[in-house]
């Protein structure tokens, strides 16, 4: 006899408590195997597929796309045993779920490396062979990718198979996804340009861009369409306003810069360099061949010498305990724009990371966040944080301490100013740095020391080699 089980959302780590459903990859009826996500939920921290402990047939879903569930509340239900996926009937569910046939999703048989598969990634199977098990036996196989003989037609701007292919869409990203739902764009129209078909994030945009260069836009939704959950008009509000749900990423930076603004006493300093010759070093180190260095992967190898010689500003302070906690390694971040708002990934090691190795891995942490793809892990645990809010066009800035963290390096746009160089007046590249710092891991003369050696091996980049 068949047994029901719950499966709970589970502890994501990292002190998570609660998570959104973003989109269901099951539906009731549906055999799922030990092992496979069932639902795709996002954090303060990452998206992320949570997979199912249990091998069975879904009985029951809590909880509508949007909502937001604590850790441990229940997500779905399971039965389990010999009967589970017997008869030709669909499984009662309690959920609230339709009856209807339910459209074929992609899914995932047990693969090996399966398991809380992030954003991007999904399991060693390729997508375009998943499989999708009904409970009354039947099984739905997607399509391969269209063969170069198949008979092409365009659509959207991408050449697809003349008859829509009757089964799961080759995606694995929900960015895709929502992308695509946002313009109302058939992901069924269009060709991968992945492996197997896989369509990607490129090919949606490629879409929407010839779909815009025929004078077209894709279709705005039906009328009555529910509007997205984050921009829903309130009831009693007025027309003009437009309410944000503080949840999700924005919740979670919301809450982190709250909190550093009451616990922490912080202070700021800051001081105008002459980044003429940094700018010299690095053009001639890009000329000497080999990988290219960025910019920021400079300041970054200057802000872990700095904190070499003054270590007071790579600690936090142990509130329970009334501790200063001083690091020994330097887990540095960075402030990232990306679509989901403010991230700040970490560099694990920068300490002992090259300038090559620094700009590589800036590259790497960058493009996850756009994608969505960063780990909870990736954006945890840093002990001091370098900004570099210049991109954005300004001169200066004083930034609120990332929390924990004790200190966060301030860098401004590099512009020519006038300035004094070896006694006559010249114009110079110059940029404004700036430090804000915990008051209670050290005093205005370890900070202003901090910033001064910043400044001199910007200004004079020979500097940083006494350190190597």
């Amino acid at each position: 006899m068949a047994q029901v089980l719950e499966f709970k959302l589970p502890d994501l780590g990292e002190g998570l408590t609660e998570a959104e459903i973003v989109r269901w990859l099951v539906e009731v009826g549906d055999v799922v195997a030990v092992d496979q996500p069932v639902v795709e939920v996002e954090t303060a921290k990452a998206m992320v597929e949570v997979p199912c402990p249990y091998g069975g047939v879904v009985t029951a879903r809590f909880g509508e796309e949007g909502t937001e569930l604590p850790v441990g509340a229940p997500l779905l239900t399971v039965a389990v045993g010999e009967e589970a996926s017997g008869g030709s009937g669909r499984p009662a569910g309690t959920g609230g779920e339709s009856a209807g046939e339910p459209p074929a999703r992609p899914r995932g048989e047990r693969a090996e490396g399966s398991g809380n598969v992030l954003v991007g990634y999904g399991t060693s199977e390729a997508p375009a062979r998943r499989r999708r098990v009904r409970a009354d036996g039947r099984t739905v196989t997607a399509s391969p990718a269209p063969s170069a003989s198949s008979a092409p037609a365009v659509a959207n701007g991408r050449v697809r198979a003349a008859e829509p292919v009757d089964g799961p869409v080759p995606v694995i990203s929900p960015l895709v996804r929502r992308l695509a739902r946002q313009h109302d764009l058939d992901l069924r129209e269009l060709t991968g340009s992945g492996p197997d078909g896989l369509i990607l994030r490129a090919d949606v945009e490629y879409a929407l861009r010839a779909a815009e260069a025929q004078g077209g836009r894709p279709a705005a939704p039906e009328t009555g369409t529910a509007p997205h959950p984050a921009s829903a008009p309130v009831a009693g509000a007025s027309p003009a306003e437009v309410r944000t749900p503080l949840k999700g990423v924005r919740g979670a930076v919301a809450d982190k810069l709250s909190r550093s603004r009451r616990e922490i006493p912080d202070a700021t300093c800051w001081v105008d360099a002459d980044a003429t010759e940094l700018l010299r070093t690095r053009a001639a180190m890009n000329a000497a061949g080999g990988p290219k260095i960025s910019l920021v992967a400079l300041l970054a190898r200057i802000c872990t010498a700095a904190l070499a010689r003054f270590p007071e500003l790579n600690s936090t302070v142990d509130t329970e305990a009334r501790e200063i906690v001083r690091f020994g390694h330097v887990h540095l971040g960075f402030a990232a724009q990306t679509d989901r708002g403010l991230v700040v990934p970490v560099v694990r090691d920068a300490h002992a990371r090259t300038a090559e190795d620094l700009t590589a891995e800036f590259a790497r942490l960058t493009e996850a966040g756009r994608a969505g793809r960063l780990t909870p892990g990736e954006l945890t645990g840093g002990t001091f944080t370098l900004n570099n809010y210049g991109v954005f066009g300004v001169d200066g800035s004083t930034p609120i301490i990332n929390h924990p963290e004790a200190a966060m390096l301030g860098v401004g746009r590099i512009v020519p100013k006038p300035w004094v160089h070896e006694g006559e007046l010249a114009v110079r590249q110059v940029v404004q740095l700036s430090l804000t710092f915990d008051h209670r891991v050290c005093d205005g003369g370890t900070a202003g020391g901090f910033l001064r050696y910043v400044a001199d091996c910007v200004e004079q980049p020979a500097v940083l080699l006494r350190t190597l």
